[in-house]
């Protein structure tokens, strides 16, 4: 991370205030078919629930500010409900366009990585698209193995994806 993007980034919990900039990160990522399976844009009222359905104690939804603005956003997030899956989360990170590439994500995902004991945490992963390189690559580089390959399990505009699951023992 640039010490710039240090000395200016505020990592919180995210607010209902934030919800129409998380919803703007989020929807502009919905339009590169490259970070969500969602393959249409949302509104806030339909993600009014979103920021609440995360508990700060146990999964966060964290924005990065950046000098009043949010930047970003990451959410840890249950893997699966079943009770022997407890302990494991995904993480979801996403950034704004004007923000991209000043080490934003790497520092939400250093914080959950740091705080991970603290909320309960014992395995992380991240479902990446297979062609979302630059993830992969980011992933990789804070210790994220390659745990799993889903091929084509993705169909976005008549294209079949695949799916990696990159995942890190706390």
């Amino acid at each position: 991370m640039s010490a710039v993007v240090a000395e200016e980034m505020k990592i919180r919990d995210a607010k209902d205030a934030d919800l129409p900039a998380i919803v703007a990160i989020y929807n502009a990522a919905v339009a590169t078919r490259i970070s969500t399976a969602q393959l249409e844009p949302v509104t806030v009222e339909e993600r009014r629930d979103w920021i609440r359905d995360h508990s700060p104690d146990r999964h966060p939804f964290w924005v990065a500010e950046i000098e009043g603005q949010v930047a970003a956003w990451l959410t840890v997030k249950p893997f699966l409900p079943r009770c022997a899956y407890a302990g494991t989360v995904e993480l979801s990170v996403y950034v704004g366009d004007k923000f991209r590439r000043r080490g934003i994500a790497r520092a939400l995902l250093q914080e959950a990585l740091a705080r991970g004991d603290s909320l309960g945490i014992t395995a992380m992963v991240g479902l990446i698209f297979g062609h979302n390189q630059p993830s992969l690559r980011l992933f990789e580089q804070l210790d994220f193995k390659r745990w799993g390959f889903l091929p084509g399990v993705a169909q976005i505009d008549g294209d079949e994806r695949d799916l990696v699951i990159m995942g890190r023992h706390a």
